[in-house]
C-alpha cells in the first residue's frame, strides 16, 4: 500500500499595507470637493437673471445681505426682511453690521469691502433703496447686485 501525503493548508493573505494610503486619498478628495454652507437661509431667494455679468476675483472681501420674504411667516410676517450673517436685521441696523464687517477685515482691506445684495426678484424697490441709503450713510459704496446665470 502506498502512503498518501497530507496536503498542507495554503494561507492566502491579502496585503493591507496600502489601505491607509487609499483611505487618506479618499478623505482628502472629499475634503477638497465638499462645499460647506456658510449661512442658514432665513429668507426665500429667487435671484433674478442678468444680461451682463462680471466675475469677482477676491471673494474674501465680500459680505452678503439677503433680502426676501421670510421662510417663517408665522413669526416674521410676509413683508420682505434683510438677513445678514444668520440673523434678520432692520434697515437701521445695517450701519452697525457694516462696521462689524469692516472690523473683521485687516486695515488695508476695510476700504475694499464689497456688499453683495442678493434680493429676491419679487421684492419691491422701496426696501432696496432704503438699504442703498443706509449703505451710503456708512460710506459702503462698493455694492454688488447678485444675479443668476446669463440670459440668452
Amino acid at each position: 500500500m502506498s502512503k498518501f501525503k497530507k496536503k498542507t493548508k495554503v494561507e492566502v493573505n491579502i496585503p493591507t499595507s496600502a489601505l491607509p494610503d487609499i483611505i487618506f486619498m479618499l478623505l482628502f478628495f472629499f475634503m477638497t470637493t465638499t462645499v460647506l454652507r456658510e449661512n442658514t437661509m432665513l429668507v426665500d431667494q429667487k435671484i433674478p437673471e442678468a444680461t451682463q455679468l462680471q466675475k469677482l476675483e477676491k471673494k474674501t472681501l465680500i459680505s452678503y445681505l439677503y433680502v426676501g420674504k421670510p421662510k417663517n411667516t408665522a413669526m416674521y410676517g410676509v413683508e420682505p426682511r434683510i438677513q445678514a450673517n444668520d440673523a434678520l436685521i432692520n434697515t437701521s441696523d445695517i450701519a452697525l453690521w457694516v462696521n462689524q464687517e469692516k472690523d473683521k477685515r485687516s486695515e488695508s482691506e476695510r476700504e475694499m469691502l464689497t456688499i453683495s445684495l442678493k434680493a429676491d426678484r419679487e421684492v419691491k424697490m422701496g426696501p432696496i433703496s432704503d438699504i442703498q441709503f443706509e449703505l451710503r450713510e456708512v460710506d459702503a459704496r462698493r455694492v454688488l447686485y447678485a444675479s443668476v446665470g446669463k440670459l440668452d
